[in-house]
């Protein structure tokens, strides 16, 4: 189910950009906008429908549990623990229900309604990150979250890089689809490993086929055509980190407009940011020495989605057999805060080296942020192989 869940969602990312890619073509970019708008207020029906048919489906999900039952773990925790402290300190004459009761309103009442919602929340978030951190598969889950910290992805940043190495918009829109062709291509690969090596065995295959294919991403800050300079990282050239003087440009796919833009572009240079992005009417000769560096750079960003899509369904199904039900929730909660806090890091990472001089060190500190992901799910496969042997 999940397997064909992750093609579902590839399938859509190989057909969105070409569909909107078409309408942006033949149309224009507000009819584009509108397009975009449209269609999620049809597919906001249509979930609502799919949601409403699931309800009437599965009759428990009309029946309202207890109220003991409806309280989430955590709160039930709490409770058992505050019971537990309440009768360890007073063990000697019992004290009525409602008498505590009336204490414990009266207590609550002298804090204000803010910090006790502080208070529960910080609790709340403790308790989580303790569950989290007792799971067997706490290494494999942490892992995952690693793997949010790199620019090797279609989003944003390395389109931005594209551009500036001379790539168009429609060839970089192709390469989207065939990248989602490898995540389709990993998920098959997911059911086939699973059926013959296992869960855990299909983790360590997918990891290391998706370290081998990075290792092409690494090649390109090297080769012929990178824009990587790695002498700003020198201390005499601090001043100039963030510029684009000196011999900092000659490698990268050269902007117009002034050598000293702005941070925050005023009317007079949106048309040169839309350049920047878009490249229309760029003046002849402004191509790159050499396409090799973006080549092995896209190559190994492709060929490693088939991995890692199969290393994140190993690790998704992990956690969703491994850890109890009434957990289970709240595992999921952290590990979901964790990839969101990881994959922030990577946009702190390009916020301190903005330039296209710097995207060969962002290459290789993600490669290594990977790495570290790949380990610790080594860790804990070798950890889960020799429990069957001590149980034995």
């Amino acid at each position: 189910m999940n397997a064909t869940m992750r093609r579902i969602d590839q399938v859509t990312n190989i057909l969105a950009p070409l569909a909107v890619g078409q309408v942006m073509t033949l149309a224009s970019n507000v009819v584009g906008c509108g397009f975009i708008l449209g269609w999620n207020v049809v597919s906001l029906i249509v979930e609502f429908i799919f949601l409403s048919r699931v309800y009437r489906i599965v009759p428990a999900l009309s029946v309202k549990p207890p109220a003991m039952e409806h309280q989430s773990y955590l709160e039930k925790k709490r409770e058992r623990r505050c019971l537990k402290g309440r009768t360890s300190s007073c063990p000697a004459p019992a004290i009525s229900e409602e008498t505590s009761s009336g204490l414990h309103l009266q207590e609550m009442t002298r804090i204000p309604m803010c910090i006790q919602r502080l208070r529960g929340l910080l609790s709340t978030c403790q308790e989580g990150w303790r569950a989290y951190y007792r799971q067997p598969v706490f290494l494999a889950g942490l892992g995952l979250a690693f793997l949010y910290t790199t620019v090797l992805g279609f989003d944003c940043i390395t389109t931005g890089y594209a551009y500036t190495q001379g790539i168009s918009g429609s060839l970089l829109s192709i390469l989207m689809g065939v990248s989602a062709v490898a995540g389709l291509l990993g998920t098959v690969l997911f059911t086939k490993l699973r059926k013959a090596f296992g869960l855990v065995n299909t983790g360590v295959i997918s990891s290391a086929l998706h370290m081998l294919c990075l290792l092409l991403c690494v090649c390109s800050v090297f080769a012929p055509g990178s824009p990587i300079d790695l002498s700003v990282l020198n201390i005499g050239n601090v001043s100039d980190v963030g510029g684009m003087t000196g011999g900092h440009q000659r490698h990268g796919y050269p902007l117009r407009g002034g050598i000293n833009q702005p941070l925050l572009p005023d009317r007079s240079s949106i048309h040169w940011t839309n350049n920047t992005v878009l490249f229309e009417n760029a003046p002849a000769g402004t191509e790159p020495e050499s396409y090799i560096s973006i080549i092995l750079l896209f190559l190994g960003v492709i060929t490693a989605r088939v991995g890692l899509w199969s290393f994140d369904l190993t690790v998704t199904q992990l956690l969703q057999e491994s850890i109890c039900e009434s957990e289970r929730g709240v595992v999921n909660g952290v590990q979901s805060s964790m990839n969101y806090l990881m994959d922030l890091l990577h946009f702190l990472m390009v916020i301190a080296a903005p330039q296209p001089q710097h995207f060969g060190i962002l290459v290789i500190i993600s490669v290594l942020f990977i790495f570290t992901g790949h380990t610790m799910y080594f860790l804990y496969a070798r950890k889960a192989k020799r429990k069957p042997r001590t149980n034995t």
